[in-house]
C-alpha cells in the first residue's frame, strides 16, 4: 500500500495507463508541478487531489489521502467545545432575561402575526444583502420575543418560544455567512433549545442538518456526514423534507471525502424523500433551501468536490439560470463555484464569463462562505495571468475578496 500522498499518485496513475504528460493536460496543471507533487517534494492541495482523483477514477483514494496529508500538518480546529450548560448559561448572558419596564400585557394575535412578519422580512433582506445589515436586528428580534415568551402564560408562550427558536436558527446561518462559525454554531444549538421549550422538534432535528453545514464549509466530511446521519435518526417522527434536507447534506459530506457511489446514493434517498414531502401549511417560511431544484444545485456542488468539473459546470450553469433574481445570495453561492468549476476544467473563457455574471451579487450579499470559492477561483485564474478574459475580471475579483 501506498505510504504517501505522492506515492499513491503515481500507483493510481500507473493503474490508469497514463503518462504525467498526459495526466498534466488533462487536469491543468503543470507537468513539472505534478511531477513534484508525485516525487513528495510539493504536498497536495484539496484541488489537485480533487481533479487527479477523477481523471485516474481513483475513488476518492487521492481526495481522502491528501485529507490525511493536511491533517498531519494542520491542527484541528475545535468548534465542539460548547457543553449544554455552557450554551444555556450563555443564552441567559446574551440574550438577557426580561424586557425592561416591567411585564405587559398577553400579546394579541395582532402582534404575533407582527412580530413573525418583521422576521419574513429580516429573512427576505437577508437573501439579498450583507448579513452586516441583519444581524443586529435578529439578534435584538430573538432577545426581544425571548423575554416576552418568559413573561406570557401558555398557549402564547409556546408560540413566541417557536417563532424565537425559527429567528434564532436564521442567526445562526447569517453568523456563518458573516465568517463567525462559533457564533454559528452556538445561536443553532440556542436554537434548538428554544424549539424544544416550545414544543416544536422540527428545529431542533433541523438543526443537526445546520451543523452538518458548518462542518461542511470547514472541509470535515466525516462530521458533516456523522451529523446528517444523527439528523436522519433523530428525524424520522418528522416529516420527510427535513429527513430529505438530511440525506442531501449527507451527500455533500460523501462527495468531500471523494466517495462517489455513497453520494450518488444519498441523492437518490434525498429525492424519493422530497418527492413525497408534503406542502407545510404553518405560518412559517419552509426550513433550509427555498430554489427551484435545490438537488440538483447540490449534485453539482457535489461534482466539484469528486473533481467530475466538467459534469458540474455544464449542470449548474443549467441550473443557476433557473434562479429568481431576488435569491441573491444562492445565485452568488452557486454561481461561483459553476465559475470555478469551469476554471478548474480549463475553460477559462468560460469560467471569466459566468464569474462576471456572479460577481455583482457576490459584492452585495458579502458571504463568507461564497468568498471561500472565490479565493479558490481566484488561485485557479491566476495560473492564467496572460489570458486576456482572466487580465479583465481579476482587478474586479479581488475587489469582492478585499473590500470586506
Amino acid at each position: 500500500m501506498a505510504e504517501s500522498f505522492g506515492a499513491l499518485l503515481r500507483e493510481c496513475r500507473l493503474a490508469a495507463g497514463i503518462s504525467m504528460g498526459e495526466l498534466a493536460r488533462r487536469v491543468n496543471y503543470s507537468k513539472s508541478y505534478l511531477s513534484k507533487i508525485e516525487n513528495d517534494v510539493k504536498p497536495p492541495n484539496a484541488t489537485v487531489a480533487r481533479l487527479c482523483d477523477g481523471v485516474l477514477d481513483a475513488g476518492g483514494a487521492l481526495i481522502g489521502a491528501a485529507r490525511t496529508a493536511r491533517e498531519r500538518t494542520d491542527s484541528a480546529v475545535e468548534l465542539d467545545g460548547l457543553d449544554r450548560r455552557q450554551l444555556l448559561a450563555g443564552a441567559g448572558t446574551l440574550l438577557g432575561i426580561a424586557l425592561a419596564g416591567g411585564p405587559r400585557p398577553v400579546p394579541d394575535e395582532q402582534v404575533v402575526v407582527g412580530l413573525r412578519t418583521s422576521f419574513e422580512q429580516l429573512r427576505r433582506l437577508g437573501m439579498q444583502t450583507s448579513p452586516a445589515v441583519v444581524l443586529e436586528p435578529l439578534v435584538a428580534q430573538v432577545r426581544t420575543v425571548h423575554a416576552l415568551a418568559r413573561e406570557n402564560p401558555e398557549p402564547v408562550r409556546s408560540r413566541l418560544l417557536v417563532l424565537a427558536g425559527r429567528t434564532a436558527e436564521y442567526t445562526g446561518w447569517q453568523s456563518q455567512e458573516a465568517g463567525n462559525e462559533p457564533g454559528a454554531l452556538w445561536w443553532t444549538r440556542y436554537a434548538a433549545e428554544l424549539a424544544r421549550a416550545g414544543g416544536d422538534r422540527e428545529i431542533a432535528r433541523y438543526a443537526l442538518v445546520r451543523e452538518a453545514g458548518i462542518a461542511l464549509y470547514r472541509q470535515d466530511p466525516i462530521s458533516t456526514i456523522d451529523l446528517a446521519r444523527q439528523a436522519q435518526r433523530e428525524g424520522r417522527a418528522a416529516g420527510s423534507r427535513l429527513l430529505g434536507l438530511a440525506a442531501r447534506r449527507e451527500a455533500q459530506g460523501h462527495a468531500l471525502a471523494g466517495d462517489r457511489d455513497a453520494c450518488e446514493r444519498a441523492l437518490d434517498r434525498a429525492a424519493n424523500l422530497l418527492q413525497s414531502s408534503t406542502v407545510d401549511i404553518r405560518p412559517y417560511s419552509v426550513l433550509g433551501s427555498t430554489a427551484p431544484e435545490p438537488l440538483a444545485l447540490a449534485r453539482g456542488w457535489a461534482l466539484v468536490d469528486l473533481g467530475r468539473v466538467g459534469e458540474a459546470a455544464t449542470l449548474l450553469d443549467r441550473e443557476v439560470a433557473r434562479l429568481p433574481a431576488t435569491a441573491r445570495r444562492t445565485r452568488a453561492r452557486f454561481g461561483a463555484r459553476r465559475s470555478l468549476a469551469y476554471a478548474l476544467a480549463g475553460e477559462i473563457d468560460k469560467s471569466c464569463v459566468t464569474l462576471a455574471e456572479t460577481i455583482d451579487d457576490a459584492a452585495h450579499v458579502d458571504s463568507a462562505t461564497v468568498r471561500a470559492d472565490l479565493r479558490e477561483l481566484a488561485r485557479s485564474l491566476s495560473r492564467w495571468r496572460g489570458h486576456h478574459a482572466v487580465r479583465e475580471i481579476l482587478p474586479e475579483l479581488s475587489r469582492v475578496l478585499h473590500r470586506y
